[in-house]
């Protein structure tokens, strides 16, 4: 047999089809799904985050709000027991969104004192700062470091939200 014979026995080149680019294979289906869950995990951290970020927010808005009020009233021992109070009041609405099932809302004297430090930056208490938050209700004059007990509560609520990222929902609770 000739070379020549044995070629033109040879049945033509046929070239495969073109790989398409539908379906996928299996690696992209599974890559693309990964994908999604990716992205519905980071969408859920960030709305988390975001949520916390708003209650922190009002919270700290609500602290400003008693501080205006404190300084649009007189520096008189009155003032100062309102501005306590409202504090006092707004540390313990905190403290209820951030600690549902706990009995801070109960919770006086010696004991709230005890939970703030328990719970939170509490670095700027002192004992002047821990007896105004503790009796200072019952008082009826009243010394106490107005700007020392607005750094406190700032740093109480900023530490509390940027540690716990359990706080989503609970936007709206902290203002009135």
């Amino acid at each position: 047999m000739d070379s020549e014979d044995l070629l033109s026995q040879l049945a033509d080149i046929h070239l495969p089809e073109p790989v398409s680019f539908w379906p996928p294979a299996p690696g992209w289906w599974v890559l693309a799904l990964l994908l999604l869950i990716a992205a519905v995990l980071a969408w859920r951290s960030y709305s988390r985050a975001h949520a916390r970020a708003e209650v922190r927010r009002r919270a700290i808005a609500e602290l400003q709000r008693c501080m205006q009020r404190y300084g649009d009233a007189d520096d008189s021992d009155s003032a100062r027991l309102r501005y306590v109070n409202e504090v006092n009041s707004v540390l313990r609405r905190v403290a209820l969104v951030h600690f549902p099932d706990s009995n801070a809302a109960s919770l006086s004297g010696r004991e709230w004192v005890d939970f703030i430090q328990k719970n939170g930056d509490s670095s700027g208490l002192d004992d002047e700062l821990a007896e105004a938050l503790s009796f200072g209700r019952f008082q009826t004059h009243c010394d106490v470091n107005v700007d020392a007990l607005d750094k406190l509560g700032r740093s109480w609520i900023t530490s509390l939200y940027s540690r716990n990222p359990d706080i989503a929902g609970a936007q709206g609770k902290v203002a009135k």
